[in-house]
């Protein structure tokens, strides 16, 4: 049994392109079973090459406990993928007639009260529902590329639109770790594209008039001001721009340039086949040095720091990967919480990632720590210590770790701990887990004693009465337990 958040179970993808395997990929890396269904013959070999780059990302990105991957299978029709589906996601060509079509065949097979979420990057749902029977289940949940890095899903309701399947869908999209923007009026192209759209305007006359070629462009927007709106975007950045006093001091000084003819953004220069082959030309001398599963990965690669950046400050982006995280460790130690209190608990369980291991292609001895980490943190959670009470200003630290490494285990091998209590009382706890292949073979032990501490006074102080009996219940639980091998072990003497 894997961890489970989203409050479906199976989803079906129509259109297996750029989107749609991104979709694929979030869904099914959310513990979604996916059936996906596109015609074209490289639709397959597509999908599953995303997938790989989606799992690479998701083990740089996060140690926290991810969902076990929804089986993905690729039906032969619309309506096999939309038989029995929760969810159907349309990320069709941006044509009205076909997408229209995809609809009128899901509605035929899917189950009465499953969402239909289209990926159009413009159309307003409203002309989308026009020939739906069931048109208030229809939205749009507009993400960007690469879906199951990016946080952003745009949705939009049409006029038919319920305000449930709104909610319903913020609440899918928020449990597999984006971050949905409600977007309150129907309007074409939305919020993100529309202000892409004026960019990517003014950047075509910049290099149709010869004043900028497309990597000195990248360039002014990757070393400038992209840095700043990706984690404060554009009117914080301008607040901040305007001094003490803020956006209406920063209007002030510089409204007046909105009247100057700086911008042609009303207008869009003629793509010829002269303009083309420059913007192509510029572009392969740019980035021609590399394939496109390089640059997907160095993207991948830039977007993991960047997200991983922005949560160690619990700030835009990053704070939606945080909450995520706190997610997958509650839901984590949710399901370690067994009926049976007498045996070691289950606390941790994952393959091992690729970034894991050193250069024998084994986990490195520092892993066996984070593994361990993870294991006191689930058990933590058991007892009533998440992320609410430590907001509130209790925790425990630890203060003395011994751990034993008995076997190598190899990246992308599947391991599990278990953990025993051997002492909870007063102030302290003593953990001890054990680190296990899936096949049994034992590789380490870690032997962990912890103080509970008073955040505000950064002093040792007893835990409230409530977390101490969910402590003390679990050591005498395991009372009767033979002491396990290793416990309360130093480092032997050299023989």
């Amino acid at each position: 049994m894997g961890l489970r958040l989203a409050p479906i179970k199976k989803a079906a993808v129509i259109g297996g392109g750029v989107i749609g395997a991104g979709w694929v990929a979030r869904l099914a890396t959310g513990g979604i079973d996916v059936a996906v269904h596109d015609p074209a013959p490289e639709t397959q070999r597509r999908v599953e090459a995303v997938l790989a780059n989606a799992a690479r990302a998701a083990a740089k990105l996060t140690s926290a406990p991810q969902p076990i991957s929804g089986a993905v299978t690729f039906a032969a029709s619309i309506g096999e993928a939309a038989a029995g589906s929760d969810l159907i996601v349309e990320a069709v060509p941006e044509r009205l007639d076909i997408k229209q079509q995809v609809y009128a065949k899901a509605e035929e097979a899917a189950p009465d009260d499953a969402l239909i979420a289209s990926s159009t990057s413009g159309i307003v749902p409203t002309k989308l529902q026009a020939q739906l029977s069931r048109p208030e289940r229809l939205l749009v949940a507009h993400p960007f590329n690469p879906v199951y890095l990016m946080p952003l899903v745009e949705v939009v309701g049409g006029q038919s639109t319920a305000p449930e399947a709104i909610e319903r869908a913020m609440s899918l999209f928020r449990d597999l770790g984006m971050h949905p923007l409600h977007v309150r009026i129907e309007i074409d192209a939305f919020i993100a594209d529309r202000l892409m759209e004026a960019a990517w305007r003014e950047a075509l006359w910049l290099v149709h008039d010869g004043v900028a070629t497309t990597a000195e462009i990248d360039d002014a927007i990757r070393f400038g001001f992209g840095l700043r709106w990706a984690q404060m975007g554009m009117f914080e950045t301008y607040r901040t721009a305007g001094g003490e006093g803020g956006l209406r001091q920063f209007l002030k000084q510089f409204g007046p340039c909105l009247q100057w003819p700086w911008t042609k953004l009303t207008d869009v220069p003629e793509l010829t086949d002269a303009l083309i082959d420059t913007i192509a030309a510029q572009s392969d001398a740019q980035s021609g040095g590399y394939t496109l599963d390089e640059l997907e990965r160095i993207r991948d690669d830039n977007l993991v720091g960047i997200l991983q950046a922005l949560k160690a400050n619990d700030w835009g982006a990053g704070k939606t990967l945080a909450e995520h995280e706190r997610r997958l460790m509650n839901a984590q130690a949710a399901e370690a919480d067994p009926a049976d209190l007498s045996q070691p608990i289950r606390t941790f369980s994952r393959r091992v990632p690729p970034d894991w291991a050193d250069y024998n292609n084994h986990m490195t001895e520092s892993r066996y720590l984070e593994c361990f980490a993870q294991a006191t943190d689930a058990l933590l959670r058991m007892i009533g210590v998440d992320g609410d009470y430590v907001a509130s200003g209790g925790s425990y630290f630890t203060v003395e770790t011994h751990i034993r490494h008995l076997a190598e285990v190899a990246a992308g091998e599947p391991v599990h701990a278990t953990t025993q209590v051997l002492h909870a009382a007063g102030k302290t706890l003593r953990l001890f887990h054990q680190l296990f292949h899936d096949g049994g073979t034992l590789l380490a032990t870690g032997e962990h004693m912890l103080i509970h501490v008073d955040l505000q006074t950064r002093r040792a102080s007893a835990p409230p009465v409530a977390i101490g009996e969910r402590a003390a219940k679990l050591a005498a639980a395991h009372a009767d337990l033979p002491l396990p091998d290793g416990a309360g072990r130093a480092i032997g003497k050299l023989r």
